[in-house]
């Protein structure tokens, strides 16, 4: 039995520099061509319980390897900014058809540099083991009878002097800072045309460079046929005896191997998990979008855009704030394996939104009816947006790497989509594992078995999308020249259509659900397997009745 407490008083201080800097010049070339010159600089420093914290751990430093010490803060963190704005000017022909006279049109391009910021949650999470200790309490032995009526745990730091007791109770590492930073490059054309109407279209295009992820650097998975390390078969038909004991690979063979790295291992770090938030992750982005808007007159105003966007990343999280796509990796020793599709990734949305002043009545004569029946208003909004990439987990640690989390499932290109399967274990002639076999060879998702090598990418089956309608209905009711009262109606998915989706339709809201746990949707050994409308609310229609006063 393990027992793990916060030994001492430990207070975290999250003290730091911060400084931000920017210079920009506008440098107007002609009267319809203007440039856009900049320079950012930020600098974070690494807080203070981050740096006092990780140097209490001098002792477990092995050079070439780790140096727990105050980590550095990056200082060349330098953001370029470059655009500019043309706008087109032909009174005739072709081009003036398409661009128009000054001013109708603008075309604009930009590239873009900037730093993000890293949190306190990181190195709050990053305590050495002389402020957090791991406690071996054998219970069963006659050295520890009544281990609570004793006072349990202590409340003390036990002092740590011996290297080698040092490294195997260290659970963090707090590298050199590393901020990450993202690059954006985007062009638009812009045309107005008739009295009221625009038109946009737009390209934007971001990469990510060195995104946090979270690591356990001292751990490898035991099965990795990339790293010399081969797994079990999984068969979809029951294979002969004769084959089972040609197959030289068992269970048990896996299981012997190590899920240390071994130059981990030999310098000590081989007993808890080395935790650390590396700068290691990548994203691109790219995306094409087009918007039509009217504004405002003669009581209608609107606006619709569509956008198609492709977002691919090797890490979408680095705590847990996602759900149906881990935050940790299937293999730590293996980023290049996680690169897909984002957990963020839309490839489709389209949104639309209108509001329209009702004209009847509002100037009557009859005061009585334009106060009673006239100054409404109907407003709304519809959204389609493709769903969210989820990933299909095998719900127990196949790769025997220690950590379940990142685990993913086996694809049968040819079984049935939406069907999943838990396995058997298969054995030799000497009772040994050897393989496993699928109990629904139709089944499209496959379990994982112990030991056996998955080959699904990440977020690789799509949850259901939005289809929603919010509406609301208004009416102004005035009071002399500067006082109103506003009754409204507001219906949010007003036509009360089922939305299965792994979070709200038109909310920042949690994910809702219905008490089922929410992993069972992506667990091929759950019968709630791939059914979001057993785990998510279909996010019913909420009406919301207000009054307000404006003056």
């Amino acid at each position: 039995v393990f027992g793990e407490r916060n030994a001492g008083n430990n207070i975290y201080y999250g003290n730091q520099k911060i400084f931000y800097g920017f210079v920009q010049d506008d440098w107007r070339f002609r009267p319809n061509l203007t440039f856009n010159l900049g320079l950012g600089y930020s600098f974070q420093q690494v807080p203070l319980g981050a740096r006092t914290s990780q140097a209490l751990n001098a002792i477990s430093s092995v050079p070439g390897l780790l140096e727990f010490r105050a980590p550095k803060s990056a200082t060349k963190n330098f953001a370029p900014k470059v655009g500019f704005a043309y706008s087109p000017n032909y009174t005739e022909g072709m081009l003036g058809r398409l661009f128009g006279s000054n001013g109708k049109s603008s075309i604009r391009a930009g590239f873009s540099m900037g730093y993000d910021y890293i949190f306190d949650n990181l190195y709050i999470l990053s305590n050495p083991p002389q402020l957090q200790q791991t406690n071996d309490v054998d219970t069963t032995v006659a050295s520890t009878p009544n281990f609570l009526a004793s006072g349990g745990l202590p409340d003390t730091p036990v002092a740590i002097t011996n290297p080698v007791v040092a490294r195997q109770q260290t659970g963090s590492f707090i590298p050199d800072q590393q901020v990450p930073y993202s690059l954006t490059w985007t062009g638009s054309f812009q045309r107005q045309f008739m009295k009221n109407w625009s038109f946009e279209a737009r390209y934007l295009g971001t990469r990510g460079v060195h995104l946090l992820t979270q690591n356990r650097l001292n751990r490898q998975a035991k099965v990795a046929p990339e790293d010399g390390r081969p797994g079990l078969p999984t068969f979809l038909s029951a294979p002969s005896q004769a084959q089972l004991d040609a197959l030289s690979l068992t269970l048990a063979q896996i299981n012997a191997r190590s899920s240390f790295v071994p130059r981990y291992a030999a310098a000590g770090f081989n007993r808890v998990n080395l935790i650390a938030f590396l700068s290691d992750g990548n994203s691109t982005y790219h995306a094409a979008s087009g918007q039509l808007q009217r504004r405002f007159s003669n009581g209608l105003q609107m606006s619709a855009a569509y956008t198609w966007s492709h977002l691919i990343d090797d890490t979408t999280a680095e705590v847990f704030s996602t759900v149906l796509s881990p935050r940790r990796v299937e293999d730590f020793q293996n980023l290049r394996r996680e690169r897909a599709n984002s957990a963020l990734d839309r490839r489709h949305r389209f949104v639309t939104q209108w509001i329209y002043e009702m004209p009847w009545f509002n100037k009557s004569e009859n005061r009585f009816a334009k106060a009673i029946l006239g100054g409404f208003n109907i407003a709304g909004t519809y959204t389609a947006e493709s769903g969210e990439g989820v990933t299909i987990r095998s719900g127990n640690d196949a790769n025997l790497n220690g950590d379940a989390a990142g685990d993913r499932g086996i694809l049968n290109p040819s079984g049935q989509e939406g069907v999943g399967s838990t396995v058997t274990a298969l054995h030799n002639s000497s009772g040994a594992t050897v393989g496993y076999l699928a109990n629904n060879p139709s089944a499209r998702y496959i379990q994982t078995g112990s030991g056996a090598q998955s080959n699904i990418g990440r977020n690789t089956f799509r949850m259901p999308g939005i289809n929603n309608f919010d509406i609301s209905l208004f009416k102004n009711v005035k009071f002399g020249e500067s006082r109103r009262v506003q009754l409204r109606a507001d219906f949010f998915n007003a036509f009360n259509h089922p939305q299965f989706t792994p979070g709200s339709v038109n909310t920042v809201d949690p994910i809702a659900t219905t008490g089922v746990t929410t992993l069972n949707a992506v667990f091929p050994l759950t019968s709630d397997f791939l059914h979001p409308d057993r785990v998510f609310s279909s996010n019913p229609r909420v009406i919301q009745m207000a009054l307000r006063f404006d003056f």
